[in-house]
């Protein structure tokens, strides 16, 4: 199932042009338009899902399957030396496109990037408090 106003959409369809470096019957691989660093790629499903809560868990199974391959293409091809793998879901997280995909960064030291976070220091009590909630 497709979305017509979804640029991802025509773009996984090939209804628009892309610099693609992958494809099966289920996703299309591109290179970023805006590069985090060299060979940033999107993972694009041919069908529409807004995010990770509405892709089928096989399908989303599918798309890490696609994610492995050509991050072990990318890090032979380009000499990369590790890899982030990044998928966004929600303006606050980040997510621009509503269309599931997800990103693979390769990293190249001192490339600059940091895409990373600062761990924080929750006490025992706070930790098992979130604990709580969520199994409550």
């Amino acid at each position: 199932m497709k979305d017509n106003n979804c640029i991802f959409c025509k773009i996984a369809n090939g209804e628009i042009p892309s610099r693609t470096i992958y494809e099966n019957d289920l996703f299309r691989v591109i290179l970023d338009n805006g590069p985090a660093t060299e060979g940033h790629a999107l993972v694009l499903p041919k069908d529409h899902y807004a995010n990770l809560f509405e892709i089928p868990a096989d399908t989303a199974a599918e798309a890490m399957k696609t994610a492995q391959t050509v991050a072990a293409m990318l890090k032979e091809k380009l000499h990369a030396d590790g890899l982030n793998l990044v998928q966004n879901n929600g303006e606050t997280a980040g997510q621009t496109v509503h269309h599931f995909h997800m990103h693979i960064i390769p990293r190249y030291k001192g490339d600059g990037q940091n895409i990373l976070w600062k761990p924080g220091h929750p006490s025992d009590q706070e930790l098992d408090a979130v604990l709580g909630r969520i199994k409550g």
